[in-house]
């Protein structure tokens, strides 16, 4: 927790000259910059890894994917919030309603599909951008080109290096963002390069941190607001408290977070002195579909705490 805190000093000291938001990683960029801070290293600009010079990463260049169980039992110290979902300030975790439009999205090589609560009264533009690139098919064949364990998964550009996407309108657009969802893992955003006038195709879905009143009120002494059911959600479901108010929340995974969660611990390339970051997979991580569905009345399990009591995901075998 000491490391915790320096970096979160030296980061607060270097944001608050540089205008950018802080925490374990800074920045979640669509334009190959991006700000970030270790336990033992100050911020500094780098240039984010290109997918081992791919132009682009579909599943036809994907290579296999072996049987294998992934194991998520670390997260086993994680819990559900004791907060009323339903009454609560925070809205990531209020139930949708029957016939309401989702997103569901399948990953190639794991069991099971990823379903995700939209939230058009908080993020018009966001849900109508990404529902209209799904029904497209936008994304099918792309890859999560951004993995970094308790933090994020990131994807959605057709390039496969963070460089590239654009909206269902044909450039950017301004997403805004809502004082009503906070960055609770689980959360799916859009990148941007600065602004959420800078959203386009690429989005985000965290896994993130708990985080400790200690840690919590260190934040709050250095601008940050957080609720008293906010806090309860990072002390116990974890999440990423600095990247609220910068990026466009738009929806929240009820169905399928272990997926989401054994994604994020897959190998990753190794940073060298061009591209410092560590978070390209060595083996592609491939976006197989994401279509726009509807909500059935199914079991909402929001939290990983609601998963990590059964069998972890398996990837099945790829026959392509």
């Amino acid at each position: 927790m000491f490391r915790k805190t320096l970096a979160a000093i030296l980061c607060m000291v270097m944001a608050s000259a540089a205008m950018t938001s802080c925490g374990k990683h800074l920045e979640v960029d669509d334009d190959s910059k991006e700000t970030s801070a270790s336990d033992n290293q100050s911020a500094e600009e780098t240039t984010a890894p290109a997918g081992d010079d791919k132009e682009s990463t579909t599943a036809e260049n994907s290579g296999s994917m072996d049987n294998k169980t992934i194991d998520i039992s670390r997260f086993a110290d994680r819990s559900v919030p004791d907060i009323d979902t339903e009454k609560s300030d925070v809205k990531n975790f209020t139930a949708p309603e029957v016939g309401d439009d989702i997103i569901i999205m399948k990953f190639k090589g794991y069991d099971g599909e990823v379903k995700i609560r939209l939230f058009p009264e908080y993020a018009e533009l966001g849900v109508e951008n990404f529902v209209g690139l799904a029904e497209k098919g936008y994304y099918d064949g792309l890859t999560m080109h951004r993995v970094m364990a308790d933090f994020m998964i990131q994807g959605g550009d057709p390039l496969g290096t963070g460089t590239g996407g654009e909206s269902l309108w044909g450039d950017k657009f301004d997403g805004g963002t809502s004082d009503k969802l906070t960055h609770a893992a689980g959360t799916i955003a859009y990148a941007n390069s600065g602004s959420t006038s800078t959203d386009g195709s690429q989005f985000y879905i965290v896994t993130g941190e708990t985080y400790d009143n200690d840690y919590l009120s260190l934040l709050e002494s250095k601008g940050y607001s957080f609720s008293d059911d906010i806090k309860k959600i990072l002390a116990s479901a974890g999440g990423a408290p600095w990247l609220d108010g910068g990026y466009t929340v738009f929806g929240q995974v009820y169905e399928g977070l272990d997926i989401i969660f054994a994604i994020q611990d897959v190998e990753v390339y190794q940073g060298n002195a061009m591209n410092p970051e560590v978070s390209t997979p060595v083996e592609p991580v491939v976006i197989e579909y994401v279509k726009v569905g509807k909500y059935e009345g199914e079991e909402l399990k929001w939290f990983i705490a609601d998963y990590t009591g059964e069998d972890a995901p398996k990837a099945e075998k790829d026959t392509e």
